[in-house]
């Protein structure tokens, strides 16, 4: 069922359920931040969600607090994007973790990104001799594939953090995932490669090699003869060797793939792994969130909650923005009311009508019937008119944001929620992040509870 039918199926159960009475929807339970990252049996967070909703923020902001509460962190980020680099002080990141200077407290923090073709180099330089692993690195075919096939980049992350949970040098592992839908593409990594690995023109490229001998020479001429006619002409002759080739070099390989993908598989499944959505009070990245919590539980993957970044708030939410408008067109109405008599007095004196000494309003040195100055201060009313309007104009955008929020926390009331504020500012240094990790442990909700 779409997000869309399953949120108007559960719009009319509530009309129904009503009757014409009013209730408050049951508030989302709250996501706990703190018990979260200080639980020693927490060694894997997974953060995903769309694109711009600040996944990456968040995964160095839950790093950062995690360390400084003693724990000794690695975050690692799939997004290409330099911001996690610059927020933590550091000139770039690579595949190797770097310190990051400047934490406080007695744990530490280490921050990566995923190089998807040195990665891959990794599993083959560990997982074949050195001849075979400098065969296969020197393969046109390999090249190709390991710096830009489809599910490439999922796949070796699955590697990546595979790899580091193994070496178990770390209390915790943020990892900040690509943007989108493709965020949880790593959850079909394996599925793909066992596809690719289990396909038809695999299996008739290794079975050559399988063979061996005059035997193989022999199947493969035929094989060769088969094929030649119909991939020659899609692939081109010497890309067809390099495949072959690079096959023949991979085989040996080809089960420890798919065996370690399924191992993280499982890892992701584990009862020490959580998963955080972010999204943003928008409709676009909520419905996405939704996609997502649905997905991690077909998948049967541990959700810890929903991060909601850049809630917009009031301190003045009593004020509806109706109730401003209605204000400010009151202290505006009563300015046009109470404008001064400019010329009218000067008209209607007796002094100066019908005489020669009138001034003559045609008169280019007549004075000017009185107007607002446009380089004048404005007035106390005016102000106190535009304090409201731009008031009127946030309580209009909380609305929308509340109304978002309660659609998707009807469809999933299961889901506990952290609310972060919206800043002035993007942040660009530790101490921002660490604002940041303040504001996701607070556990203050910056949207009212909304009545049905």
């Amino acid at each position: 069922m779409s997000p869309d039918a399953a949120q108007e199926r559960d719009s009319s159960r509530v009309r129904a359920d009503d009757q014409g009475r009013t209730r408050r929807l049951a508030p989302a339970p709250v996501l706990a931040i703190d018990p979260l990252l200080d639980d020693p049996a927490t060694r894997i967070v997974v953060c995903c969600g769309s694109g711009g909703v600040g996944k990456t923020t968040t995964a160095a902001a839950l790093g950062l607090r995690a360390a400084e509460r003693g724990r000794k962190v690695v975050v690692l980020t799939i997004d290409p994007a330099r911001r996690l680099a610059q927020s933590m002080g550091i000139d770039s990141l690579d595949n190797v973790p770097r310190r990051v200077k400047g934490t406080e407290g007695e744990g530490e923090l280490h921050a990566m990104m995923l190089d998807m073709k040195r990665t891959f180099d990794e599993v083959v330089e560990a997982h074949a001799d050195p001849e075979r692993a400098a065969a296969i690195l020197a393969n046109p075919f390999y090249q190709s594939l390991s710096a830009g096939f489809a599910g490439t980049q999922e796949y070796m992350a699955m590697e990546k953090l595979g790899q580091l949970r193994a070496r178990d040098e770390w209390d915790l592992i943020v990892v900040d995932t690509p943007p989108s839908r493709s965020a949880l593409d790593f959850l079909d990594a394996p599925k793909r490669l066992g596809s690719f690995l289990d396909g038809r023109l695999i299996r008739l490229l290794t079975a050559p090699a399988k063979l061996g001998g005059r035997a193989g020479m022999k199947f493969l001429n035929v094989g060769m003869s088969m094929m030649t006619g119909t991939l020659g002409k899609l692939l081109g002759g010497q890309l067809l060797k390099d495949v072959q080739t690079f096959v023949a070099a991979m085989d040996t390989t080809f089960g420890g793939f798919r065996t370690r993908a399924d191992a993280t598989y499982k890892l992701l499944q584990a009862p020490g792994t959580a998963f955080l959505v972010v999204a943003a009070p928008e409709r676009d990245a909520l419905r996405e969130a939704a996609y997502f919590v649905e997905r991690l539980a077909a998948e049967r993957m541990p959700l810890a909650g929903l991060v909601l970044n850049r809630v917009h708030g009031s301190g003045a939410d009593r004020l509806s923005a109706e109730r401003a408008l209605a204000a400010a067109e009151n202290l505006e109405e009563s300015r046009i009311v109470d404008q001064g008599d400019g010329k009218a007095g000067l008209r209607n004196s007796p002094d100066t009508y019908g005489s020669s000494d009138s001034p003559d309003a045609s008169s280019p040195d007549s004075p000017a019937a009185p107007t607002s100055d446009p380089g004048a201060e404005p007035s106390v009313e005016e102000v106190t008119a535009g304090l409201l309007r731009l008031h009127a104009e946030r309580m209009r955008l909380l609305s929308r944001e509340q109304r978002t929020r309660d659609r998707f926390t009807a469809l999933h009331p299961e889901v506990a929620v952290a609310e972060v504020a919206a800043l002035p500012g993007d942040v660009h240094d530790l101490a921002g992040l660490r604002d940041i990790g303040d504001r996701l442990a607070d556990d203050r909700r910056e949207l009212p509870e909304a009545t049905a």
